[in-house]
């Protein structure tokens, strides 16, 4: 079990479902192949398969079940909501198993891509942690927004030649593209609309190339045959923007901005106990969470330590023989405990290391000069801080003060619970700030250095124009839960006492300077950017942000001179 690597193959094919029942067949055909999960829309006439093997068997039944789709799925017929450039449009590979790595798993998609090309002539692209090339890495800079007929007009262009294969496409079968990455969430969020554009907008508002949330991809569609559509997302790091985040994300934007609800959400393929554990925390405000809570983390953790038991007592016997099977003491092994594995990630929990959300009242991030606020970014970040910390106190004295008038009571509650939860986004978005900043330094710093090889300049300016967009989407992403805590305490500011109310105004104006100072930031950021359509995206949603911050405080500010005139 410690050796298992998860596939998840997503195939162009949601309408037949004797076909997605043969693809099952063929993958469990391998001996060591199991599916887990199959995920078939018919909307998006796609289905995701989820598998587990172990790393060769991983190989032999991805092959396989390329070629079955070759076999079974044309793309000339094929009409869906989904974007796709092939029949098995997409294969990763993720370490599931602790004694997988994500670098093996790179050699398995490598592998994989060379045997489907050999056998099937099915050019094979690369992207996450397998990409060859830089601008490659991220699955939508690969499959092209036109699909399928698009890449078949540009295969032949040098920037769209596949990594393994000829550079023109299978006739009824396309290209596909195959990496290896680390688990990742799949999350819809459907809409009770069928307007489009809403979705759309959405997608751009909350996904993290656009400002939104951090390591959150989205992308919008509509449901036709329901009469909805769909914010589609990615968690690429569940534990830093957690399905939580994504979901109060989408609803506050989907109801305050465009006046629509939210028809109900679905997770695609399998999700990480983790990722419910986070959820379940936040929702239900339980005080006292933390994994070991959960009967099935603890049934893991006695199998565990039985099984560090019994290596222990191997090892034991192995001292008391004079050294273990190499002849080495065992006592000599540096770092080795018995049962150090468990005992470390039961201190991680107990430091809190693993939490997303820092759950201590004050701010978390130092409120003087120092050397620890490094520029603008992070500076608006502590700014923000300030604003958070001013509406959780007001949020505590609503509280007290409301007992007895449930729903106010409950509101209050909301607001503390959030602004925690946003306060810990900026302590992680402060220290994020510094890093984007020093990657660009690292990557103009190589441009710069002497290079005879044209290729190589090249890349050097995609690594500039990569760190250059970071660097820029962190600020944003500052400035927009600057104005998601302006939303809160504009709440609590309709729930206060007047004398409360200048707390409330003051935490207006500390939200109002935050998203001013990212926004410089942006702009400077994205005077260098080479990708004008991206630079005028970025400036643009952040002109959006700092109106909204605008508009919160003088609505605040209104009703505080209202409060005073009385």
């Amino acid at each position: 079990m410690d050796c298992l690597v998860e596939c998840v193959p997503n195939f162009s094919e949601g309408r037949k479902t004797e076909i997605v029942g043969r693809l099952c067949e063929v993958i469990e055909s391998v001996a060591g192949a199991w599916v887990l999960d199959t995920h078939v829309d018919a909307d998006h006439n796609r289905s995701v398969i989820t598998f587990i093997a172990e790393p060769a068997a991983a190989v032999e039944a991805a092959v396989r079940v390329a070629l079955a789709a070759v076999e079974l799925i044309d793309l000339r017929q094929h009409v869906g909501q989904h974007p796709r450039v092939g029949a098995l449009d997409v294969l990763p590979f993720v370490p599931v198993g602790r004694g997988v790595t994500l670098a093996e798993c790179v050699g398995l998609a490598h592998e994989a891509g060379r045997r489907i090309w050999q056998a099937a002539r099915v050019p094979v692209y690369f992207y996450g942690s397998a990409a060859r090339r830089p601008n490659r890495v991220n699955l939508e800079d690969v499959r092209l927004r036109g699909g399928f007929e698009q890449l078949r007009e540009e295969i032949k262009l040098p920037e769209r030649k596949p990594d393994v294969g000829e550079p023109r496409l299978h006739e009824t079968a396309g290209a596909c593209v195959i990496g290896a990455r680390s688990l990742l969430v799949a999350y819809n969020i459907n809409l009770h609309t069928k307007d489009i554009k809403i979705a759309r907008r959405i997608a751009r508002a909350v996904r993290g190339r656009d400002g939104g949330l951090r390591h959150l991809k989205a992308l919008g569609f509509e449901l036709p045959e329901r009469g909805l559509t769909q914010v589609s997302m990615n968690l690429v790091s569940f534990e830093q923007t957690a399905l939580h985040h994504a979901f109060l994300a989408v609803k506050r934007e989907a109801e305050q901005r465009w006046g629509v609800a939210v028809a109900g959400s679905e997770i695609v393929g399998l999700v990480p106990q983790a990722a419910l554990d986070l959820a379940a925390e936040y929702f239900l405000q339980l005080e006292n969470f933390k994994p070991e809570l959960v009967l099935e983390n603890r049934i893991a953790a006695a199998l565990a330590r039985s099984r560090d038991g019994e290596m222990g007592g191997r090892r034991e016997g192995e001292r008391e023989r004079g050294g273990n099977r190499e002849g080495h003491s065992v006592e000599g092994r540096k770092g080795w405990t018995p049962q150090r594995e468990g005992s470390a990630a039961r201190a991680d929990v107990e430091r809190g290391d693993v939490d997303d959300e820092p759950s201590s009242p004050s701010p978390p991030l130092p409120l003087s000069p120092s050397d620890e606020i490094m520029g603008g970014g992070v500076a608006a970040a502590h700014t923000a801080v300030l604003a958070a910390a001013l509406g959780e106190m007001v949020a505590r004295l609503v509280g007290r003060k409301s007992r007895g008038q449930e729903e106010v009571e409950l509101a209050a509650q909301d607001a503390l619970q959030e602004l925690g939860s946003l306060r810990g986004r900026l302590t992680a978005a402060a220290g994020e700030d510094a890093t984007a900043f020093a990657r660009v330094l690292e990557a103009r710093r190589l441009l710069r250095s002497p290079s005879d090889e044209v290729g190589d300049t090249v890349h050097r300016r995609h690594a500039v124009e990569a760190a250059l967009k970071g660097a820029t989407a962190v600020p944003l992403e500052i400035a927009r839960v600057a104005v998601q805590i302006g939303d809160v305490i504009e709440t609590l500011a309709e729930l206060s006492v007047p004398g409360w109310l200048s707390d409330i105004a003051s935490g207006a104006q500390f939200v109002l300077s935050a998203v001013s100072a990212a926004r410089y930031n942006v702009l400077v950021n994205t005077a260098s950017v080479e990708d004008e359509e991206f630079a005028a995206e970025q400036r643009a949603r952040c002109d959006d942000l700092l109106e909204h911050a605008r508009e919160i405080t003088g609505r605040i500010e209104g009703m505080l001179m209202d409060s005073l005139q009385k």
